[in-house]
């Protein structure tokens, strides 16, 4: 095992693509600072019990834009703002995670759990894929999941590939699939529920409706996950991570590397991660339903990976000095996906001080005046999807937005406010080039970002059909 230090991490990102990413966010930190100085200034009141009157918007014409040295160093900045506590404990739960998950790796676990599930799915492939993603999307749609399924990423993929599919298959399967399904949500307590709360709407009226969404979009990743199955079962090299996978078989590091083990070094290393993973995923449902441990999820899942992944580890292998010298491994092959926090952060960080997005909201909701209930309902869609691209916190967007609508005459029926900021705020999680969780899944399995655009334009153009369909419908229905 002590070859181990050679060996290429779980979660390692390519040079090359950590380049073209921070590149990618660098021209978009540029862009914001940019139009700081371009868009007018503004601001919005304040209520006599200290909230924000969305109602009340405050021109500042006399305000400059962001100084040019506060804007290059809004990465840095952005960790001691507002939103810097829970930037650090997302970096610290990567890192923990990362490294409980190379332990994980290296001590055999992965492995052999995957070769359990690959033996027992193995005249069953489709099916397993329907489960996986159906798994996934579940987690998004009721549970509100999406930055942990960073944890999954790796075990999906190695199980992809131990069947005879591709990395890229298990990106669908757990990231797409999860991010699907934070749109298409039925309960997901960070938007369904939380926009509901603030705007007074009940959550369970009209369900039905969601359903059906939840069913019919589910339906839409299936047909994209499976015409590109189809794809490379014709043509192995028409797969998006054909290289990497290649890689991934042939170096020391892999999760699918095979290596002769005793029948009770098996069966020590299946009990303790099938205990070890049944036990985080029981805690990030808990977690997830309590609320009075939602907003420590992130929290109580870096203290069982710190402590349960090093045990787990340790029992299973029997070696603490590898085990703590392999979690130092993993902490270290995440070190990048900090880098693309900062700079994804610092957009709307960059935003905040040019004292620019008050402005985008209260012209954006001015367009709303005098037109249809199809239209205004399109147009709040738009709004949504713009402060997406810069404000990746559904919190954060939910506080903004419902705050507002809950003060406008829109015409619109509470649920119908609910549903057109939950399509805003889910696909494009998994589209725009500011969601940390796409770049860093993606840098994972070396897609480039602008080939993912490319090969899911398809996806996503019928998906906007179904959501502008859906809109539609609702006002039509009274939804």
């Amino acid at each position: 095992m002590k070859k181990a230090d050679k060996k290429r991490t779980l979660i390692s990102i390519s040079e090359k693509s950590f380049v073209q990413v921070c590149c990618l966010l660098l021209g978009l930190l540029i862009v914001s600072i940019v139009l700081t100085y371009v868009v007018p200034k503004g601001a919005f009141g304040t209520l006599p019990n200290g909230d924000t009157n969305y109602l009340d918007y405050i021109r500042l014409d006399d305000k400059g834009g962001i100084p040019i040295w506060q804007g290059l160093l809004a990465p840095i900045l952005v960790f001691f703002s507002g939103d810097g506590l829970s930037l650090f404990m997302l970096s610290l739960f990567l890192f923990v995670v990362s490294a409980a998950f190379q332990v994980m790796n290296d001590v055999g676990g992965i492995r052999t759990l995957v070769g359990a599930v690959s033996e027992r799915f193995k005249e069953r492939r489709s099916l397993l894929l329907i489960l996986m993603s159906a798994l996934f999307y579940c987690f998004g749609a009721f549970l509100g999941l999406f930055e942990e399924m960073l944890t999954m990423l790796p075990i999906v993929c190695a199980l992809c590939l131990s069947v005879g599919f591709d990395s890229f298959t298990g990106f669908v399967c757990c990231i797409l699939a999860c991010g699907f399904g934070f749109a298409g949500a039925i309960t997901n307590p960070f938007t369904v529920l939380l926009a509901s709360e603030i705007i007074g709407a009940n959550p369970m009226e009209h369900i039905w409706f969601r359903i059906v969404i939840f069913l019919v979009m589910f339906g839409l990743l299936m047909a994209f996950l499976f015409l590109y199955v189809k794809k490379i079962r014709k043509s192995p090299a028409a797969s998006l991570t054909f290289g990497h996978d290649e890689r991934v078989r042939e170096t020391g590091g892999s999760v699918l590397q095979q290596e002769e083990m005793t029948g009770d070094r098996t069966r020590k290393l299946k009990l303790s991660y099938t205990i070890f993973l049944t036990a985080a995923l029981a805690l990030i449902i808990v977690s997830s339903l309590s609320p009075a441990l939602r907003s420590y999820t992130v929290v109580i899942l870096i203290a069982y990976f710190l402590i349960f992944g090093i045990a787990a580890g340790a029992v299973a292998s029997g070696d603490l000095k590898f085990v703590l010298k392999s979690f130092l491994r993993g902490m270290a092959g995440a070190a990048p996906t900090i880098v693309f926090i900062a700079l994804a952060a610092s957009i709307k960080f960059v935003f905040d001080k040019g004292s620019v997005l008050p402005t985008i909201v209260n012209q954006i909701n001015t367009m709303t005046e005098g037109h249809s209930p199809v239209m205004i309902a399109l147009i709040i869609y738009l709004i949504v999807l713009m402060l997406e691209f810069f404000i990746s916190s559904s919190t954060a967007k939910a506080i903004l937005v419902m705050g507002l609508l809950a003060m406008v005459n829109t015409g619109l029926t509470k649920q119908m406010l609910v549903l057109l900021y939950t399509f805003g705020d889910g696909y494009t999680n998994v589209i725009f080039p500011t969601s940390p969780v796409l770049l860093i899944s993606l840098s994972m399995i070396e897609v480039e970002y602008f080939t993912w655009v490319k090969k899911s334009a398809p996806l996503f153009i019928a998906n906007l059909l179904l959501v502008v369909g859906f809109i539609a419908l609702g006002v039509v229905v009274g939804y």
